[in-house]
């Protein structure tokens, strides 16, 4: 059973997340993620002035006259989040912990797409897939991804980016709007992430804390990597440590951009210490301007 507190976390997470898609969002999702493409819809007698390449051959000879095939856009999309439930996430300097923050996240993407019509599924993993909740529709069904991405109590630590689009690739058949939720401090992911851009449209979502990037002078400090177990004496006093320690994460940084960058994957940068919504936000005014 949930306990009391985190179903009203949950009620708040969707409180809050209902009125960024009502009053911030509104609209923009529907304008940013298109259909899959066109779908059959009926057929009509040809009139003069249809294209003759929409004539459907086999009612024309059936019938003796001739008729045309009509299209219509096919609006419905499926929105996988795929989300990084590793040890890693369980971690926040700032205002939240960082797998707090995805989950948030995820919820507005969730409500924004249940809205437009859209069906949507999530994928939890750490060293292996742990969680695979199919993709459907309907209030109800948000909640229990938004508790899921919450909630849910990993058996892994680890991070095994590659085994997660390996899963999304198996049980998504059709194309799907996938947000990759991680640190993205793992490695190897960079052909698993090439082939799953090429049949989704994949947006890396990715998560971190201020002090990821930085570390404060607060002399000796005992450091453990939560998915390995391994702890460090760290003197955070020594400027050359922290330097270093700067210098390790810009090229970090840079090396996940340019894998972002040589696949075409759009990225969607949110951190434990400012408002993510502005990053969502930003996201989509950068789509609306291509697909303008």
């Amino acid at each position: 059973m949930i306990p009391s507190e985190v179903m009203q976390q949950i009620r708040r997470i969707q409180i809050r997340t209902n009125h960024m898609v009502s009053e911030i969002l509104a609209g923009q999702y529907e304008s940013v993620f298109k259909g899959r493409g066109m779908e059959f819809k009926e057929v009509r007698e040809y009139v003069p002035g249809d294209d003759v390449r929409m004539i459907d051959w086999n009612v024309t000879a059936r019938t003796g006259r001739p008729h045309v095939k009509l299209l219509a856009e096919e609006r419905e999309l499926t929105v996988m989040l795929v989300v990084d439930a590793s040890g890693s996430g369980r971690f926040g300097t700032a205002a939240r912990f960082k797998n707090e923050l995805a989950a948030e996240l995820c919820a507005v993407v969730a409500i924004s797409a249940i809205r437009n019509n859209d069906k949507v599924g999530l994928i939890v993993f750490t060293d292996d897939v742990e969680l695979y909740v199919p993709p459907s529709k309907g209030r109800q069904h948000v909640l229990r991804v938004i508790r899921e991405v919450l909630y849910f109590e990993p058996r892994g630590t680890g991070t095994n980016i590659p085994g997660a689009l390996r899963f999304l690739n198996g049980v998504t058949k059709r194309r799907a709007v996938t947000f990759l939720v991680s640190d993205f401090l793992a490695e190897d992911y960079e052909v698993p992430l090439r082939v799953a851009a090429r049949r989704h449209d994949v947006i890396a979502t990715v998560v971190s804390d201020p002090r990821e990037d930085v570390l404060p002078n607060a002399g000796l400090v005992a450091l453990r990597d939560v998915e390995t177990g391994r702890e460090l004496l760290v003197d955070t006093g020594d400027k050359n440590v922290r330097e270093e320690y700067a210098r390790a994460a810009q090229e970090r940084a840079r090396q996940r951009e340019r894998i972002f960058q040589r696949n075409r994957v759009d990225a969607i940068h949110v951190c434990t210490d400012r408002p993510y919504i502005d990053e969502i936000y930003r996201f989509f005014r950068m789509r609306e301007r291509r697909y303008a």
